[in-house]
């Protein structure tokens, strides 16, 4: 067995990766993929956070703009996180992995509050943390959270699933002559003005040395994959 080049490591996982071939809502066979594949990964050896979007569900910048102060569509947004989260969790507890949901919003009826002790304690016995409501702030994204979660649970790593697998000089979907990219540095990804993540996001990460993995969500296994050196992924790091 390939050992792990990670110890901890926090999963930044869309909202819109969980609707698979749908265009709105929750595709279970594709949330049973992606439980399958936290799962595998958790199972080499690896504590494991995951963050998770609501895109799939609702999406407070688009309702402020149809007259919805932008404040209160961030926090509808992050009840559709919350909905995602328990989804995916009891997805990963159905592989037989243990998993709590920890929300940034105050919800008891429906998952634990996020303090930092308790995402370490759970950490520390071996279960999947899944992160909800983001920083429970408005005005942060999802990935800003991930950013920030990942730094307070000391990760070894942050994985940012994607559309595609890595970084590319241009959009590979538009442009035929975009390069992928397997390994960069923070600051090259400044100069060259790579959409990695938005701008509180990777100004986190850089900060604190944090290594940000990007990769296709898509491909079965990528994780597990990923986590041990393995598959197609872009490396940022220091």
């Amino acid at each position: 067995m390939t050992t792990p080049l990670y110890r901890r490591v926090l999963v930044k996982v869309s909202g819109e990766a969980l609707m698979g071939p749908q265009g709105f809502g929750l595709h279970q066979p594709t949330v049973d993929r992606i439980a399958a594949d936290l799962a595998a990964t958790h199972a080499l050896g690896i504590e494991l956070a995951v963050v998770v979007g609501g895109g799939n569900i609702f999406r407070g910048v688009q309702v402020s703009s149809q007259g919805v102060d932008r404040a209160t569509g961030d926090y509808m947004g992050m009840l559709a996180t919350v909905m995602n989260a328990l989804a995916l969790a009891a997805a990963i507890m159905r592989q037989g992995t243990q998993a709590r949901v920890l929300s940034a919003l105050d919800m008891p009826a429906v998952a634990e509050t996020y303090t930092r002790p308790r995402a370490l304690a759970h950490l520390d016995r071996g279960r999947i943390v899944v992160f909800a409501a983001g920083t429970g702030n408005p005005f942060f994204t999802t990935d800003t959270a991930a950013a920030l979660r990942a730094v307070e649970t000391g990760c070894d790593a942050l994985l940012k699933a994607t559309n595609v697998d890595g970084i590319y000089s241009g959009d590979p979907k538009k442009d035929p002559t975009a390069t992928r990219y397997e390994r960069l540095s923070h600051d090259e990804v400044l100069q060259k003005d790579l959409k990695v993540m938005d701008a509180a996001a990777f100004a986190l990460a850089r900060e604190n040395a944090l290594p940000v993995i990007v990769f296709s969500i898509h491909e079965p296994g990528s994780i597990p994959a990923v986590v041990s050196g393995g598959g197609r992924a872009t490396v940022v790091s220091s």
